[in-house]
């Protein structure tokens, strides 16, 4: 899970923006919605993360640099040579000249030769990731660094530099790939996905577990096609038995999805209460439909421990029954590994569904530049407010400006 993202000069976001997630240390202890930001920390983070603000106001970019920051460090070496970085600085003429500045934290293994497992001691890690904008578009720098557990102290796990040059800390062992990573490195690519070509083990470990990070939203908001996301049903009859122990209670009437190869192409129909025969998929209501596509995304971030991030996801399920899948996140039973729900939101009626240590707003100022900050950042908010009302009554900002 991310507990703490830095994000400068990204689509809108164009000065320093600080969303630290870490919540109070008065925080209910016994709360299913927050999750120990790594194995034995005493810290704490949620595990649903609602992003909310008037439309316009960067809530989508704040959800593109996390898809961004996971894409480029697992897969960027997919990117052709001489291929542009996806990504664009704000739109002035300071800001076009200027780096574009990430930074995430999330847990790992605290000993990179360990096994992971539910004993293995973790510790803080952090991606660092400077591209240069312009004509001249560059990776400037790049790191992973850690806080072991024995020491607390930063600590290099892997760093290049502007030149192209990378060091390593000798557990991570560059030793024996140097010479073919310096041939295969490119300014567009990161040091993890190049090395994981090459089979370093580390790097392969990290790469995928970047590309474990599920998400419908990458420079656009990706809307699967209906025949890569059926034959995704067909290929895993796992997750069909996931959709259909939840499909009842997210529209009225469907007992369960039946999907089997056909001559034509995967066949997937719904069988109803009341209903002789099963119907075809594209029979059902845009929020089935939709649902369809989103539950795989939802389904393997549980299994896997993982993050899900996923743009408007109250606009595809009813406000009556999204509480219902973000209790799925809290649930200890449902989310034994602690996987991390991202999402923006538009329908403000969930707000009284959430924690103050979940929400998370968006503002645009009127030279169109996107600030971020948590409620847990407003003064003088309680556990006991409510957060709907406060939110609408402009107390939190981040509402539409009309007139």
């Amino acid at each position: 899970m991310f507990f703490k993202v830095e994000i400068e000069n990204f689509y809108s976001i164009r000065d320093p923006q600080i969303l630290d997630l870490r919540v109070p240390a008065n925080a209910p202890r016994n709360s299913h919605r927050l999750a120990n930001c790594w194995r034995g920390s005493t810290e704490r983070a949620p595990k649903v993360v609602a992003v909310f603000g008037a439309n316009g106001s960067g809530k989508s970019n704040l959800l593109r640099a996390l898809s961004f920051a996971a894409w480029f460090a697992g897969s960027s070496f997919s990117l052709a040579p001489g291929g542009r970085i996806p990504l664009e600085p704000f739109n002035d003429e300071v800001s076009f000249k200027r780096p574009t500045r990430l930074k995430f934290w999330w847990s790992w293994l605290d000993d990179l030769d360990a096994t992971a497992g539910d004993d293995a001691v973790e510790c803080p890690y952090c991606y660092e990731l400077t591209i240069g904008n312009g004509d001249n578009q560059h990776v400037m720098g790049e790191g992973i660094f850690c806080w072991p557990v024995a020491t607390g102290r930063k600590t290099r796990v892997l760093q290049r530099f502007d030149d192209g040059s990378v060091k390593a800390s000798r557990s991570f062992g560059l030793s024996g790939y140097k010479g073919a990573l310096e041939k295969i490195l490119r300014p567009n690519a990161s040091v993890i996905s190049t090395l994981a070509q090459l089979n370093h083990p580390k790097a392969v470990a990290m790469a995928g577990s970047a590309q474990g990070i599920r998400s419908n939203i990458f420079i656009e908001k990706v809307e699967f096609s209906d025949d890569v996301v059926l034959r995704s049903y067909i290929d895993n009859p796992q997750m069909v038995e996931r959709f259909n122990r939840e499909i009842g209670r997210i529209d009225v009437g469907v007992r369960a999805l039946e999907v089997h190869r056909g001559g034509d192409g995967p066949q997937v129909r719904f069988r109803h209460e009341g209903l002789a025969l099963p119907m075809p998929h594209f029979y059902e209501s845009h929020g089935t439909r939709q649902f369809l596509k989103l539950f795989p995304l939802i389904s393997d971030s549980l299994s896997t421990g993982s993050v899900a991030v996923i743009d408007e996801l109250d606009a595809a399920i009813h406000s009556m029954i999204l509480p219902e899948i973000i209790d799925w996140f809290h649930d200890p039973d449902r989310n034994p590994d602690n996987a991390q729900l991202w999402m923006t939101c538009h329908n403000v009626s969930l707000l009284e569904d959430l924690s103050k240590d979940e929400i998370v707003l968006c503002e645009k100022d009127r030279r169109g530049r996107t600030a971020t900050y948590g409620v847990n950042d407003v003064k003088g908010v309680r556990r006991d407010d409510n957060y709907y009302r406060k939110y609408l009554g402009g107390v939190f900002g981040a509402v539409p400006r009309i007139g």
